[in-house]
Parts: C-alpha cells; sequence; structure tokens
C-alpha cells in the first residue's frame, strides 16, 4: 500500500501511513524491516513524517507488519478496479468501493481526466465529462499520489453499467444447481466470470458439466451477471 507517513514513532516501532482515500492505517517495523530511499538502502530510524512511502506488509496476527518500506522522492502512480458508489460533481470527487478494499476510496477527479468505456471486445470510445459515472458501474482507475496522501484520477475505463447486455464464450469450469451459480473461463481474456442463473435455466444446466463449452447471454446489474439464455457449443 502506498500513501503518506504522517507519524513516526520509533519506542513502539510503529507508523501511522495516509492512504490515497484518507484512511490512516497503523504498521508495526522492528531491525527486520529492510527500508530504502529511491532504491537505497537505508537505516529503520530514517524514516520521517511527510514522507511517501511504497510498504509492503504481512499480518503479525491481527497488526500489520512492515516487511519493506520504499522510500520514493517523487509520488507513485497506482491503478485499481471497483465499483463507483457515487460522484460528487461540486467537490469533483469519485467514490469507488475497490475490489481489493471493504471501505469505499474517495479520490479527486480533475476535469480534465481523460475517461472511455471499453466494450466487451476491447474498442474504446471517449466520453465527454462524467455523465456515464451510474453508481454500480465497474471502472479501472489510474490515479497518482500526492503529498497531502488523496489519490488524483488520470483516467477512468468503464467496463461496465448496470442495465448492459455481456456474452461470456468459454469453457464451463464449474457450476451449482442449488445457489444457481456457474463459472466460466473466457479464454479471450483468460479470465473467469461468475455468473448467476435463474431457475428457468435448469433444465439446460441440467444437460452440461463442467469442461463443457457454453455461451452465455447475461444482463450487468450493477454487482453480478444473471444469465439470460444458456447454450451449449
Amino acid at each position: 500500500m502506498g500513501g503518506e507517513i504522517r507519524t513516526v514513532d520509533p519506542v513502539r516501532d510503529q507508523l501511522i501511513l495516509k492512504v490515497a482515500g484518507g484512511q490512516s492505517i497503523k504498521i508495526y517495523f522492528d531491525e527486520r524491516t529492510q527500508v530504502y530511499r529511491n532504491g537505497t538502502k537505508i537505516d529503520v530510524l530514517d524514516l520521517h513524517p511527510s514522507d511517501h512511502a511504497s510498504v509492503e506488509t504481512t499480518l503479525d496476527g491481527t497488526a500489520l507488519f512492515a516487511l519493506r518500506i520504499h522510500m520514493l522522492s517523487k509520488v507513485p502512480g497506482d491503478e485499481l478496479r471497483g465499483r463507483i458508489v457515487s460522484y460528487n460533481s461540486r467537490k469533483d470527487e469519485l467514490i469507488l468501493m475497490a475490489n481489493s478494499s471493504h471501505e469505499p476510496l474517495t479520490l479527486h477527479l480533475p476535469p480534465d481526466a481523460p475517461v472511455a468505456t471499453i466494450a466487451q471486445d476491447g474498442s474504446s470510445k471517449q466520453l465527454q465529462g462524467p455523465a456515464s459515472f451510474i453508481p454500480g458501474s465497474v471502472v479501472d482507475v489510474r490515479y497518482t499520489g500526492s503529498k497531502s496522501g488523496r489519490g488524483i484520477i488520470t483516467g477512468v475505463d468503464i467496463l461496465a453499467i448496470p442495465g448492459s447486455t455481456f456474452i461470456f464464450s468459454g469453457t464451463l469450469s464449474s457450476m451449482d444447481l442449488h445457489i444457481g451459480r456457474l463459472i466460466v473461463l473466457d479464454p479471450r481474456d483468460n479470465k473467469t466470470y461468475p455468473i448467476e442463473f435463474p431457475p428457468t435455466l435448469l433444465p439446460v444446466m441440467r444437460t452440461l458439466h463442467a469442461g463443457s463449452i457454453v455461451k452465455v447471454v447475461t444482463l450487468f446489474d450493477g454487482t453480478r451477471y444473471v444469465a439470460s439464455q444458456i447454450t451449449a457449443q
């Protein structure tokens, strides 16, 4: 995780890191922690508030422990995938629920940041402004940090909008008839997609098995893909 070091306590061997969304996280360190500044190894006692750092952590019980800390003179960029929670046009803020986090992330969206929709075939279309920032939409966001720890968006790719139709063709990896869920491995991007299906499609599903090649027409509802048609290929 990356952010700005707010405090360093060498007595308790802990630091507070403010990450891009404004959240402050306590991280412990000791003499085993490796610290680098611009690629050069330095002493752990050379950590200072206001430094921007990228921290590689592991769980020590319930606490976060720093394995390696990389201090950078230049603020690094990053990217994430998540679902749009809301967009505040007055404050130019985009709030996301990132796939890797349980807490919403608030990022600053400059008016000139490029926004594009990405079709399932990989083609893209540039948009004018954030008119398509619909809650529930799946997006890839590129952003850079700042000295305040606030993330600044440098680009947004909209991958799925609630109500959109998506077609998946590939190998049926697994299925659960009791809960109505199947997983398709799509060879176009070599990724697996969990798909829900209604009871009306059970007769079709009973004719399939893991390894079957299928074509699934789905509707994205903002949280999941729901099958409307399943065909064996």
